[in-house]
């Protein structure tokens, strides 16, 4: 395991709130969503906090490192070329899969648009060392992996996430990336404890922390990004800052950002929670502890590969499509992250289409993707799937109001092809158009 340097004290940087960032004091590094950063563009602001010796870390969302297949060459190859135009330290990703379907299981490829949890199983911990391994070959630069929050538990966990941690980092030498409002949400959700999952993790492994807010509704923690922290996620930092000293701490904020002084005074208690926490028992990186790390020998994981895909894909399924729960799975729990990926579907859409809310009205947008989206996956990222929701209103008539249909024949032509779409015979042609279309990726946000 390759040493990670001191980060210090951090903020996830959006496009959204960059000036204020850059003007923040006492900012040692940021973090960017990866696949929001192009290598030969790289934004103007995060350019300027790299000339200020700023660290930037990209931080990944679309790998699936937790998926049945091996992780896309292509996407790799992305990931390591943002490393490289950011001069990054190190890269992070997620524990999680993304997709299911394909090749593997003989059915359609399925995305997911958000992470979503691995099994702690014996199948599933050789896939992601496997994936991992490889993913660690292709890096320029060390891998870290963060825990993820989820709303279910899947049945016939073997492990629990400190148990599945550990030995993840003992097999492959990777780094972790903790988040501490992850494991908050997990306690809500699935009644975990966050103090065992830290007591049982490498803690000498930790790239750096995650701390963010979110809400409770009926008895759910979502972890929405999009709120203050809370004091339960401060006394989980506190509790990992007495056993080890963190080399980094990054607050994340992806939506409904406040005013700055409001950002300054989060980090400012973020940084008072880790002066404050009592150093006793506190763990002290060695190279002996490092150096010990990645020792296990590789496996065939064929057979754990098929098996994984099938649950994966029974999973996702059930999620995005309307197909029964597969068995041991709380339904309940699996209707209210059904719900949460529709609404965060058409919230992504609405972002990176920002015309259709503005065609149909933000009144009419969400219930018209809701009805289109309940039993129609998402097969090729976000934009492709305006592009569907767009041909599908135009399929069907819609919208009534002939203007917003005028507008919206002139979106999906300016966007798709030379032949637009209309409600007769000729409409084959968009769902013709539509097959050819270049398949986007899904620009997911942080976890």
């Amino acid at each position: 395991m390759q040493r990670i340097e001191r980060l210090g004290t951090g903020i996830g940087w959006r496009p959204e709130i960059a000036e204020a960032v850059e003007a923040m004091p006492g900012i040692d590094w940021v973090e960017a969503v990866a696949e929001n950063v192009c290598p030969g563009h790289v934004p103007d602001s995060l350019l300027r906090l790299r000339e200020r010796g700023v660290t930037v870390v990209p931080h990944g969302v679309s790998l699936g490192l937790g998926g049945a297949d091996r992780p896309d060459e292509g996407r790799l190859a992305d990931l390591a070329a943002r490393a490289d135009a950011l001069g990054a330290p190190l890269v992070t990703e997620h524990i999680a899969f993304v997709r299911a379907g394909g090749a593997l299981t003989a059915s359609q490829p399925l995305e997911a648009g958000h992470l979503l949890p691995v099994p702690r199983t014996r199948d599933a911990l050789d896939v992601l060392c496997e994936n991992i391994r490889i993913a660690q070959d292709a890096l320029p630069v060390p891998l870290a992996v963060e825990n993820i929050a989820a709303l279910f538990s899947w049945p016939g966990e073997e492990m629990t996430e400190g148990q599945f941690l550990y030995e993840l980092v003992e097999r492959t030498g990777v780094h972790l990336l903790i988040d501490v409002a992850n494991l908050h949400t997990n306690h809500v959700n699935r009644g975990e404890d966050p103090a065992k999952a830290l007591g049982e993790l490498p803690v000498e492994a930790i790239a750096y922390v995650h701390v963010a807010g979110g809400f409770e509704r009926d008895g759910v923690w979502h972890d929405s990004h999009a709120h203050p922290v809370p004091r339960p996620v401060l006394d989980i930092l506190a509790d990992l800052a007495s056993r080890v000293s963190p080399p980094g701490v990054l607050l994340e904020r992806d939506e409904n950002f406040p005013a700055p002084r409001e950002l300054e005074r989060e980090l400012d208690e973020i940084r008072r929670t880790l002066t404050t926490a009592p150093a006793e028992g506190r763990t002290v990186r060695s190279s002996s502890d490092t150096a010990s790390r990645g020792t296990g020998a590789p496996q065939d994981t064929g057979p754990a590969r098929q098996r994984l895909a099938l649950a994966q894909a029974a999973l996702l399924s059930a999620l995005v499509a309307g197909t029964p729960a597969p068995e041991g799975f709380d339904r309940v729990r699996l209707k209210v992250q059904s719900r949460a990926l529709c609404a965060k579907r058409a919230d992504v859409v609405a972002k990176v289409a920002p015309e259709l809310p503005e065609i149909l009205g933000p009144a009419a947008y969400r219930p018209a993707f809701v009805s289109y989206a309940q039993c129609r996956p998402m097969t090729g990222g976000y934009r492709r799937d305006a592009l569907d929701f767009a041909g599908h209103l135009l399929d069907s008539g819609g919208p009534g109001d002939a203007g917003a249909r005028r507008e919206l024949e002139r979106w999906w032509r300016e966007r798709s092809g030379p032949t637009p779409p209309a409600a007769h015979p000729g409409a084959r042609l968009v769902r013709a158009a539509r097959s050819a279309l270049h398949r986007g990726r899904p620009a997911l946000r942080s976890a």
